[in-house]
């Protein structure tokens, strides 16, 4: 029987929303992620790195751009003990400059993905996927990366019709 599970990265507090700050206590790709576990049956992982980023939305994302350019890989509070059971990986996370958070690098890197069926979803508030696919089919070398679904951030707690129809499809 396959095994099914969601790791996710997500921001609460100071987001961009609809063109002006909002804060957020619980964040959207969170939101997404648990819709998606909810409709599979699959456990959920959150990602969080160890350093915390600055609660200030466009400091944050000045240091999300710094990361990018660098090529760093934020270091992971904890791992997920082991994803060799798992045939399906759900991956969320927020669009930043166009690809993921590059914590998901640092986790994704973590394992040998190879046989594994990878399947994003991220939230943004227009970007879309960006360059994450692509970036996904890189690091997860072996893997069958499927198509993501991309969800507008100020509309992820309204989306679950969305997501589930998206989900019907992935099953």
């Amino acid at each position: 029987m396959s095994k099914t599970m969601i790791v996710y990265y997500s921001r609460t507090g100071e987001n961009y929303w609809n063109g002006s700050i909002k804060n957020l206590e619980k964040g959207n790709t969170e939101t997404i992620a648990e819709m998606v576990a909810d409709m599979t049956g699959g456990d959920l992982f959150e990602v969080e790195t160890v350093k915390t980023y600055p609660e200030d939305y466009y400091q944050c994302i000045d240091e999300a751009k710094a990361e990018l350019q660098r090529g760093d890989r934020p270091e992971v509070k904890a791992y997920a003990d082991d994803l060799e059971d798992y045939d399906t990986i759900y991956v969320g996370y927020p669009n930043w400059w166009g690809t993921m958070p590059m914590v998901m690098f640092t986790f994704l890197e973590h394992y040998d993905l190879s046989g594994k069926r990878i399947i994003p979803f991220c939230t943004n508030e227009g970007s879309g996927m960006g360059g994450s696919e692509r970036d996904l089919k890189k690091i997860c070398k072996g893997a069958k990366v499927e198509k993501g679904l991309s969800i507008h951030g100020a509309e992820a707690a309204q989306s679950r019709s969305k997501v589930e129809a998206w989900v019907r499809k992935m099953v």
